[in-house]
């Protein structure tokens, strides 16, 4: 796990990925695009505002990105942020404010490790505000 794209974020369901997943910073996640919550996917549809924060052990790191209504979230394995505009079956969020390569490097050295678990919670920012309903992802 390298975590130096600067173009995207993944977390993915997968357990093993190659040297050339430069933008994978989670493993083994509970879940994918295909997962999220109906209200959050109706928010992120409606060009909603995300914020998302990752935390492992001690670390935490937050980043922001929009909605847009071309986004399928139909990704049975993966979940993908984009600085950039581009839509695919496993895009969350586009015009993130934040990559892979701008994790904090020491999440980076822990992710590395295989038994560490981290988390990504994703808020609907306005609308579908609930405390109670912001999804958590586990990943290693």
């Amino acid at each position: 796990m390298l975590g130096n794209h600067r173009n995207t974020l993944e977390i993915t369901k997968d357990s093993e990925i190659s040297q050339r997943a430069d933008c994978i910073v989670g493993v083994g996640a509970n879940k994918a695009c295909v997962d999220l919550h109906g209200k959050l996917v109706e928010h992120i549809r409606s060009r909603g505002r995300l914020r998302f924060a990752i935390a492992v052990r001690h670390i935490n790191f937050v980043f922001y990105g929009s909605g847009n209504p071309e986004l399928q979230l139909t990704d049975p394995t993966e979940m993908v942020f984009r600085k950039s505009d581009f839509v695919s079956s496993r895009t969350v969020a586009l015009r993130c404010d934040a990559a892979a390569i701008d994790l904090p490097r020491e999440m980076i050295r822990l992710l590395q490790n295989p038994n560490t678990i981290g988390s990504l919670q994703i808020e609907a920012l306005q609308e579908w505000a609930s405390t109670n309903e912001v999804p958590q992802i586990e990943f290693s």
